[in-house]
């Protein structure tokens, strides 16, 4: 897979933390950038390159009314990560499935305790040395 898969750039887009908070910001509606700005100890530069890398990913769009130029959130994208998401907590989930059917099938073997502690246990190893 190459840089240009839509669901590495969503990803990697989602890896940096400031761009995980401008989504969340986005999720609760449409923000200019300078409106999004005013909530990082950064240049307005920097939250400009941010919003840059979630809209190369599909993230976010710009739009544009009348002189302000909000972003929006482009929910339809994560469609393509849950779907990825759920394919593997559907194959994680049955391998677990397994592994209990497994291990309901084992035989219980307790473990038997002596009457005289200087007899070793079954499951201890036998020692080579002298006691």
């Amino acid at each position: 897979m190459g840089a240009a898969d839509p669901l590495s750039r969503t990803f990697s887009a989602l890896a940096d933390p400031t761009r995980r908070d401008i989504v969340a910001r986005l999720a609760d509606g449409d923000a200019t950038l300078s409106e999004l700005a005013e909530g990082y100890p950064v240049s307005v530069q920097a939250v400009a390159k941010h919003l840059k890398v979630l809209e190369d990913a599909g993230l976010v769009t710009r739009g544009r009314d009348a002189q302000r130029r909000p972003a929006h959130l482009e929910a339809e994208v994560f469609d393509l990560m849950t779907k990825w998401i759920e394919r593997y907590r559907r194959q994680a989930e049955e391998r677990y499935r397994r592994l209990d059917a497994v291990l309901a099938g084992m035989p219980d073997n307790p473990v038997s305790v002596t009457s005289d502690p200087t007899e070793p246990s079954p499951t201890a190893p036998e020692s080579g040395g002298a006691r």
